[in-house]
């Protein structure tokens, strides 16, 4: 009995032995320092861009119409068409301007009978006035009604509408046709009034649209309107891009993007910037020269592909944690590897 005994306390010592040791190596393994990668971060001039979504429209639009009712006898364009300034689009029924034309000669001869009597002095004063002034009107009527018979258009451009055919009354509803100049085109974006001061008339902007992928086209600022909107806070510039090959057109959807000059500013890659759940701060964890990390709040700029610019937040040559940063906390020990 008494070597039972002797047995039972021999083998709980060694089953406490072995847990001791157990626990001591379950601890040392908690408190190993987590392991992490680290890059040093450097300052450069960052360009300081901001883009703006806009719609490309034409220069000018012109609807095109005559100034009264009248068939249309001839149609010269159709939807598509490049045209130039001058280029006659249409031809109206031409009854009226025929009347028109002869009462021009007939008062083109008397207007001219008068004048040599008034020469003379065979003619009163008011009869010479009289009949300058009824050939003055009878002019210009015949060049109103000149104007409205032979349609042509104000500028050069694209033909985007024809609203009639041959042969129908032009009805005083619908324009006849729509011309756009599309070469320039121009844009309207909207800026925020911190950016005031720092847009100029002439400034070179970039544009891209969803038609042309990545391809950059190269535009300036033609217009600056001088006032602020009260309620957006923000001011309108119009941008204007010489569209030679008529590449961009009206109606697409389009992105204008500014250089507002460079900064020098420390530069962050991605993956070492996290976000607080929660409160949505971002944030980096810098390595100290002791082994230990700090917990830094950032604030970003542009994101450049896989990198950030730091606003603020993070000094020039610092070095932050890239990866093992879900076992970090404010001032640990951590274990750099490569």
């Amino acid at each position: 009995m008494k070597r039972l005994s002797t047995f039972l306390i021999a083998s709980a010592a060694i089953v406490m032995m072995s847990c001791g040791e157990q626990n001591q190596n379950t601890q040392q393994a908690v408190e190993e320092n987590p392991k992490v990668t680290v890059t040093t971060v450097n300052a450069e001039y960052v360009s300081q861009l901001q883009t703006y979504p806009t719609t490309i429209e034409a220069d000018i639009v012109n609807n095109i119409a005559p100034q009264s009712a009248a068939r249309i006898s001839k149609i010269y364009v159709e939807i598509g068409d490049k045209v130039e300034a001058g280029q006659t689009l249409a031809l109206m029924d031409e009854v009226n301007l025929e009347k028109a034309r002869l009462q021009l000669i007939n008062d083109s001869i008397e207007f001219g009978r008068i004048e040599q009597l008034h020469e003379i002095g065979a003619t009163s004063q008011s009869d010479y006035e009289a009949m300058t002034l009824k050939y003055d009107v009878t002019k210009k009527t015949y060049n109103n009604l000149l104007e409205n018979t032979v349609l042509r258009s104000p500028v050069s451009g694209v033909v985007t509408a024809r609203n009639y055919d041959e042969g129908d009354m032009y009805a005083m509803t619908l324009p006849l046709f729509v011309i756009q100049k599309i070469n320039p085109v121009k844009m309207l974006i909207n800026i925020p009034e911190s950016k005031f001061s720092q847009i100029k008339k002439g400034m070179e902007v970039s544009i891209t649209t969803d038609a042309y992928g990545d391809k950059v086209f190269k535009g300036v600022v033609d217009l600056i309107h001088p006032t602020i909107n009260a309620l957006t806070h923000t001011f309108s510039v119009e941008v204007k891009f010489a569209n030679n090959e008529y590449a961009l057109r009206p109606g697409m959807f389009a992105r204008v993007t500014v250089n507002y000059g460079d900064n020098f500013r420390v530069v962050v890659p991605d993956r070492a910037v996290l976000k607080q759940v929660g409160s949505g701060e971002q944030y980096v964890y810098v390595l100290n020269e002791d082994g230990t990390v700090t917990y830094s709040v950032v604030e970003l700029g542009r994101r450049m592909n896989d990198r950030y610019e730091v606003i603020s937040g993070l000094d020039d040559n610092a070095t932050v944690v890239m990866t093992g940063q879900t076992r970090l906390k404010n001032g640990i020990a951590v274990d750099v590897v490569k």
